[in-house]
């Protein structure tokens, strides 16, 4: 049995509240004692066969943009307006309702989310054979709505995913000296975590599946209000390099990072424009393989 339904509403599927919150609420102290930084996994999170309608709808990646550079490679990122399957538009928009909201509220502790309308970064993620995604803090701010980043969910697209296909996400500690959890992206497997500087995650390590199969999942974020009393530093995501490994430092974020802690914000804007000519950072391109 998957730990949330989805029942049929005219059509509609939708979470239920009460079994949203009581969910919630069992999973608490597991989730909110997790080391290095709080977080779950949730096998059978919701039902399969869902999922597996997700998968045959996935949008058609050729010629669209993705992430080629040192630090993600190959990643692509499918917002709604990208997306053809009802179904799929459905399910993140559930995944934006209250009732879900209810279901992290109880069992992260954190009060008042917001989840995202714009899906920022998120939606549905693909990384082909050979791609990966290095190790990273998460940005902390939403541009347009101005809101801290609290929280990330995934959830998983991928049947019958070996471990020696690779892929699977590292929780790693503060001090960047160990992976301390490890998570097989397999169909229906679900992760939550708390997201800070500190939270670093990622798939580092080149994906070594078939050429015909690819990592996917589903991707939302969740954000709660900035109080007017806080002092809040905006970084955007800030990759690490693991310890004796052939990552390459991101230099490019570190000058952003810098000059947003302390330069003026009338001069932050061109500060940073003059700072991504300088470093040549391009984070996708075209795509140009012929799938």
């Amino acid at each position: 049995m998957p730990v949330l339904n989805l029942r049929e509403v005219d059509d509609y599927l939708c979470f239920d509240d009460e079994q949203c919150a009581a969910a919630g609420q069992a999973l608490a102290q597991a989730y909110q004692t997790a080391t290095p930084f709080p977080h779950i996994v949730i096998e059978d999170f919701v039902e399969a066969a869902i999922l597996r309608r997700v998968v045959e709808r996935f949008p058609d990646r050729r010629g669209h943009r993705f992430f080629d550079r040192d630090q993600e490679r190959l990643k692509f990122q499918f917002d709604p307006p990208q997306i053809e399957s009802g179904l799929t538009r459905n399910l993140l928009s559930e995944l934006n309702s209250a009732a879900f909201l209810a279901f992290l509220e109880a069992m992260t502790g954190i009060k008042g989310l917001i989840p995202d309308p714009y899906f920022s970064g998120a939606g549905l993620h693909e990384t082909l054979a050979g791609g990966h995604l290095g190790i990273h803090a998460d940005f902390n701010v939403h541009g347009k709505m101005n809101l801290e980043r609290r929280l990330n969910l995934l959830i998983y697209l991928n049947e019958d995913w070996q471990p020696q296909f690779g892929g699977a996400l590292e929780l790693w500690d503060k001090a960047m000296r160990q992976s301390c959890r490890s998570v097989l992206p397999t169909l229906g497997t679900a992760v939550v975590f708390s997201t800070d500087r500190n939270s670093f995650h990622g798939h580092p390590d080149p994906l070594t599946c078939p050429e015909d199969r690819s990592r996917r999942s589903i991707a939302t974020y969740y954000y709660t209000a900035i109080d007017g009393g806080d002092d809040i530093s905006r970084t955007t995501t800030v990759f690490k390099v693991r310890p004796n490994s052939r990552d390459v430092a991101d230099v490019s974020v570190r000058v952003e990072n810098f000059l947003a802690n302390w330069m003026p914000p009338r001069l932050l804007g061109p500060a940073k424009r003059v700072a991504r000519k300088l470093f040549a950072a391009s984070p996708a391109r075209t795509q140009e393989r012929a799938e």
